[in-house]
């Protein structure tokens, strides 16, 4: 067996870069089909995952373009409110385009994800969330069909069974432009939840308790 031997006793020097994080990237990317103007996003880790979603926002009409670890986009040309499934099926958080997609456009139609090598994990937490908001969520053919009540999203309360990161992340994206106060209990309190709501808050939001249940 291959070994590696470490022989301590003295100082370290030096300087490590260290890689933004994939999963609070991956909902602050998302973000941008809140927004109709650009948004530059710094220390984006460039990862399978990042490239996955940058399609699935580029299939949606909104352009951006890359240079290391910086990303640009636009939503200004948002014109589809469709997640199909040879992308959706790539990468499990793709499903965060349903809270922005039903904010902005009021209607979402997103493939149900898979190719999670951890498993089975359904997005009824999602649903409910989006529910809460007012929305009227169906299943068809295998994608979540999503349509917003008449003059938009609404503040509510949404109470999570279980603890999710992506349901969380979802539901402050739907609710950031919803009408009313939306509040959360068992929320998800991890740093890439912190990250999304201070993301949300510096583009004008008003949120506050995030890093908390």
């Amino acid at each position: 067996m291959d070994a590696i031997v470490l022989k301590g006793g003295g100082p370290l020097h030096g300087t490590v870069p260290i890689s933004g994080s994939k999963n609070a990237a991956l909902p602050i990317l998302t973000a941008a089909i809140l927004f109709d103007d650009e948004l530059v996003i710094d220390n984006v880790p460039r990862l399978r995952d990042i490239d996955t979603l940058l399609k699935l926002l580029a299939g949606l009409g909104i352009s951006g373009s890359s240079a290391g670890d910086v990303v640009r986009l636009n939503g200004g040309g948002l014109s589809s409110c469709e997640a199909p499934y040879d992308l959706v099926r790539r990468m499990r958080a793709s499903v965060y385009v349903l809270g922005p997609l039903l904010a902005r456009l009021g209607r979402a139609r997103v493939s149900l994800p898979g190719g999670c090598a951890w498993g089975p994990r359904p997005v009824d937490l999602h649903v409910m969330a989006m529910q809460q908001l007012g929305a009227e969520v169906e299943v068809e053919h295998g994608y979540l069909v999503a349509t917003a009540p008449q003059g938009g999203l609404r503040g509510g309360k949404i109470t999570f069974g279980v603890s999710s990161v992506g349901a969380t992340c979802n539901a402050l994206l739907a609710a950031a432009t919803a009408r009313g106060t939306t509040v959360m209990e068992n929320a998800a309190a991890e740093p890439e939840v912190v990250s999304l709501a201070d993301f949300l808050n510096h583009c004008g939001a008003s949120i506050r308790g995030h890093g908390s249940k």
